[in-house]
């Protein structure tokens, strides 16, 4: 009877430490994952305060007339490294050179994130015919063809699809613009000529599938619903949508963007996109001519880097015209300048300035062995969103006139709620 009874307490108690461990592991699991995504709330929300601070910096360090916009989002891990973890003090501090060691209420005890800004106006964004004019769907239809139009690609529209076939160039961008307009008319893309085809219906693609499904007819939710485009197979997305999974600014397509492509911000393969889709030229050709084309825009970010190379979206048409300030390296380079179809058509299609941005943090709690992450991608949306109300420094008396003035403060941040200065999130997702 005693052997019995001390093997059954054994089972029963070797029963009760793994339900006990399996409870305290999912316990602290559980914790680590609540702490990693206020971390990544954290920089989230520090994020859009830096972005909105953008306009109150520019007056301050600025030293260039006409500054467009600083892209302080390019800096974001070091200036919002004082309110990480000890790691993320340094950085800031070998930014800034200052010591933060007396600061109050910095740091992360026992966390830290990491955070990337990306603006998504430096990409072509292909929600524009969701508006259902004509104006946005040629636009679209144009950067489309000037992105995918160059003879190093045509061993992608060349062959038969995964699904038995044959989408070239025309079916792909016609794909795009039909798949978010809400009509049921395929939308003819022709270079230089895209519009609407009067007798022609949507082409029957998606029902012929082995599983079908409807063309959506509204726009894109996520990068992620582009693979449901015709013609978007695994070639087609690692050349012309995410070439570098892990670097966000790779990315040429966008389905958040404000409309016009900020040329300051923009990547080589992007801006080639632009003039091509806008123009002609040897550089469109794909050839010699197209890789000293992007040789010369990284020489003048190198020129000046951290700093928008174009004052203003006639600068950059002049620029890549052969005149204005920066041609002399295109001329050096050998670069032939472009010409564009319409100038005024070209300006009105880009922008120096950003307002909407993808904002990556990814927080991080670890305890002993364990390593815990939360990821929160949020997009921002500054249009329409109201500066930033700076309150004076209290003075050594208080009257009636700052009295007044703390409620009119007051009252215009309660106005603001729905107008936030850090922006309308438009997007938000939790891994």
């Amino acid at each position: 009877m005693v052997l019995a009874s001390l093997t059954l307490l054994t089972v029963m108690l070797a029963q009760f430490q793994e339900e006990t461990s399996v409870e305290f592991a999912s316990a602290l699991s559980d914790r680590d994952a609540l702490k990693a995504e206020y971390a990544a709330r954290s920089a989230i929300n520090l994020s859009r305060l830096l972005i909105a601070a953008e306009p109150t910096i520019r007056k301050k360090v600025s030293f260039i007339p006409n500054m467009p916009q600083i892209p302080v989002w390019a800096f974001a891990s070091q200036v919002l490294g004082a309110f990480n973890d000890s790691e993320g003090a340094e950085a800031f501090q070998a930014l800034a050179s200052v010591d933060i060691a007396e600061g109050k209420n910095l740091g992360l005890p026992d966390a830290s994130f990491h955070v990337q800004i990306v603006d998504e106006d430096s990409k072509i964004n292909v929600n524009g015919p969701s508006r259902d004019d004509v104006a946005s769907k040629i636009l679209l239809a144009a950067e489309l063809l000037g992105l995918i139009s160059g003879p190093q690609y045509d061993e992608y529209f060349d062959g038969i699809d995964s699904d038995g076939q044959h989408t070239d160039r025309r079916d792909v961008c016609s794909a795009f613009v039909d798949w978010v307009d809400s009509d049921q008319d395929q939308f003819t893309c022709e270079p230089g000529t895209a519009q609407f085809s009067a007798a022609a219906a949507e082409d029957s693609h998606y029902q012929m599938l082995k599983d079908p499904y409807p063309r959506k007819n509204a726009a894109f939710d996520s990068i992620e619903e582009l693979r449901m485009v015709r013609g978007v197979n695994d070639a087609f997305w690692s050349t012309f949508v995410e070439p570098d999974p892990d670097d966000l600014v790779s990315r040429t397509l966008t389905v958040w963007g404000s409309g016009k492509i900020n040329v300051n911000t923009a990547n080589a393969q992007t801006l080639l996109a632009v003039v091509c889709g806008g123009g002609t030229g040897p550089v469109c050709d794909g050839g010699e001519q197209t890789g000293l084309f992007m040789g010369a825009l990284a020489m003048m970010k190198a020129v000046m880097p951290g700093i928008p190379v174009f004052a203003s979206e006639r600068a950059f048409v002049r620029t890549m015209e052969g005149k204005g300030t920066f041609a002399i390296i295109f001329e050096q380079l050998g670069v032939q300048p472009i010409k564009f179809n319409s100038k005024s058509q070209a300006e009105k299609a880009i922008t120096v300035k950003s307002q909407v941005f993808s904002i990556v943090a990814d927080g991080v709690v670890k305890s002993g062995g364990r390593e815990t992450h939360t990821k929160i991608h949020a997009v921002v949306d500054f249009n329409g969103a109201p500066p930033l109300i700076q309150r004076p420094p209290p003075g050594p008396q208080s009257n009636a006139a700052t009295a007044q003035l703390d409620a009119v403060i007051d009252l215009l941040q309660t106005k603001s709620i729905l107008e936030n200065p850090g922006g309308r999130i438009v997007y938000y997702r939790v891994n």
